[in-house]
């Protein structure tokens, strides 16, 4: 097929891919056939799919806004994806207009096209590097030049640590990150969990072992977890609806069909 001009060379374009999949559950235009097709057969099993894409990236949207609204402006977003529909440094700057933010993904394709769209902004900035490797991550010019004025940063891990396997310990990758914030920081998180749609869980699971970024759905107890050294804000890890609704009737009677969970906490 004919590589367009935001895919860097040497990108696969016959697999699919999990950012570019999101980016079409979000309606977004940089995905390929094969990604599509691949959201298709999940949404044959799970038709709920896209609006708990969408739910989640909602609440990314309250949760930056919490955090601005709290006097924090500058932001870590890793496993940022392909920056569709209300990329963080928009919403961060609508409430601080200084904000500074650091997009970090490991997928070429999200980087190539984060790096087009920000070329122009001065505070925005994109690494590819890959939270498995977080000691590499922390250590990029951008990434600790974001952490060396000693201010707090709020750190987004949405719909990420779901695509790190348990073999690779992801509490003890949070863990690293968090000791290196400031007080007053943040951790942002969501996560895809087992007891929102546990009849659902291991076919989505088994769909995503065809992409390169297997996916892992964890348990409420576990995800929690992922807080420790945190304090979490209330209302906690809850339902992605569920996390500071703009309106208490959007949550819905049934919130644990957006499977997924989430929270923010903050560093002491």
């Amino acid at each position: 097929m004919r590589r367009p001009n935001w895919v860097p060379e040497g990108t696969d374009l016959d697999k699919p891919n999990a950012a570019r999949v999101y980016d079409y559950y979000l309606g977004g235009s940089h995905n390929f056939e094969v990604d599509r097709e691949m959201a298709r057969k999940a949404i044959e099993l799970w038709p709920e799919l896209p609006q708990i894409m969408r739910s989640n990236r909602a609440f990314l949207r309250r949760a930056v806004q919490f955090a601005a609204e709290r006097g924090i402006s500058r932001f870590l977003d890793i496993g940022s994806g392909i920056p569709t529909f209300g990329a963080v440094h928009e919403i961060a700057r609508a409430i601080r207009p200084e904000a500074r933010v650091v997009y970090v993904d490991r997928d070429p394709v999200a980087v190539a096209h984060s790096r087009l769209l920000l070329e122009d902004d001065p505070d925005s900035s994109v690494v590819q590097a890959d939270v498995r490797d977080v000691e590499d991550l922390m250590s990029r010019p951008e990434v600790a030049g974001l952490l060396a004025a000693g201010e707090p940063v709020a750190v987004l891990l949405v719909a990420v640590m779901h695509f790190v396997q348990d073999a690779e310990d992801p509490w003890k990758l949070i863990a690293v990150i968090r000791d290196a914030l400031p007080p007053g920081s943040a951790l942002v998180l969501s996560h895809a969990s087992l007891e929102g749609r546990p009849d659902q869980a291991e076919d989505h699971q088994r769909l995503y072992r065809m992409t390169p970024t297997p996916l892992t759905m964890r348990t409420h107890e576990q995800i929690t977890a992922m807080f420790e050294g945190f304090e979490l804000v209330e209302p906690g890890v809850v339902y992605l609806p569920q996390w500071r609704p703009d309106q208490p009737e959007a949550v819905g009677e049934h919130p644990e069909r957006m499977t997924g969970v989430a929270g923010v906490g903050l560093r002491p």
